[in-house]
């Protein structure tokens, strides 16, 4: 079990509140995702459930159970951080068998634990290695095996693939996006990328300022985003914006259109602009476009056969199904 509720939580660092009052409930085997810009608040939530910072005052529960005043090493949580943590004159096996030789377990059942983590974690190979031996991504399947072995109510990641490259990144979060359909323990995954929290969630909760802009699965932020900042936060590239007489036709202060939900053409359309820099992606290409009229660039995501060249004059139209609008303070209408 690993629900865990958090009610009227508040954190300040002296005279500055970082998280004003807050309430969250992450249920039972759900991988929640925090993400936001950086100095949003969303490493400092992950510790306040992990109890590494106090609240100021609030409470959290972990399967109905106030930890609030708990120690972090009795709520019964496993944290992955952004570094690996690993002991450099140990071998992986006793880096993963680490917490559990802490607690006194008995040997077989140590060796048994491992086992079985490292197996999971395609480790059985690097076992005798020490960590200097390992690549990032078997560094980081380590520190993740050593949490993996607690059996914890929930799993606590905070950044942890901020270290890796692109290519490792990838294949990490497709490593634990399995990790958790095979052990259905509850995960709360911190990360500034919102590509991640897309890819991994079933939960997303969208900070700013320490403030809960919205919470829920990766396609309701996306489709019906509750306002600008979760708009333009939720999508890669992000949303176009537009505000003045076009918006005010839609009955609007700013409209907003996603990139790929944008036609171009050579002949005709609702919109016309002057082609700039073009990204070609292979199976895609972002064309930012300027001398609209609307916005000072806008971006199309266009079929990766599409041609256009720096300076070509295009024509672009909206799906009219797919304009969100906004009002004057930024909220969906």
């Amino acid at each position: 079990m690993g629900r865990i509720v958090l009610e009227n939580v508040t954190k300040s660092f002296g005279d500055v509140e970082v998280i004003p009052p807050l309430d969250l409930t992450i249920e039972d085997g759900e991988f929640a995702v925090f993400v936001g810009p950086s100095g949003c608040g969303k490493s400092t939530l992950l510790r306040l459930i992990a109890g590494l910072e106090e609240l100021t005052s609030g409470s959290v529960s972990i399967d109905e159970e106030d930890v609030t005043l708990v120690p972090p090493s009795k709520r019964g949580l496993a944290m992955v951080f952004q570094s690996y943590a690993l002991y450099p004159h140990m071998s992986v096996r006793k880096n993963i068998a680490f917490p559990l030789r802490m607690s006194k377990m008995e040997q077989s059942e140590i060796d048994q634990r491992v086992e079985a983590a490292a197996q999971s974690l395609n480790l059985i190979d690097y076992l005798d290695h020490k960590p200097g031996q390992l690549s990032g991504g078997q560094r980081q399947r380590v520190a993740i095996g050593r949490a993996i072995v607690r059996e914890p109510a929930a799993f606590l990641f905070d950044e942890p693939l901020s270290n890796l490259d692109a290519a490792l990144r990838v294949g990490m979060r497709l490593e634990i996006g399995e990790l958790h359909n095979r052990l259905k323990t509850t995960m709360v995954y911190v990360t500034h990328d919102q590509v991640e929290a897309m890819t991994m969630a079933d939960k997303i909760v969208v900070l700013q300022a320490g403030v809960i802009e919205q919470v829920g699965s990766p396609l309701e932020l996306y489709r019906t985003p509750r306002n600008i900042f979760v708009a333009g936060f939720i999508g890669s590239p992000k949303m176009n914006f537009i505000e003045g007489d076009e918006a005010a036709k839609h009955g609007a202060k700013t409209i907003g259109v996603r990139p790929e939900h944008i036609s171009v053409s050579d002949s005709q359309g609702e919109w016309s602009g002057v082609v700039g820099v073009s990204e070609h992606l292979g199976s895609d290409t972002f064309f930012h476009i300027h001398e609209t009229g609307l916005a000072e660039t806008m971006t199309v995501r266009a079929d990766g056969e599409v041609g256009f060249k720096h300076g070509d004059r295009v024509f672009l139209t909206p799906r009219a199904d797919a304009i969100h609008k906004f009002d004057d303070k930024g909220l969906r209408i």
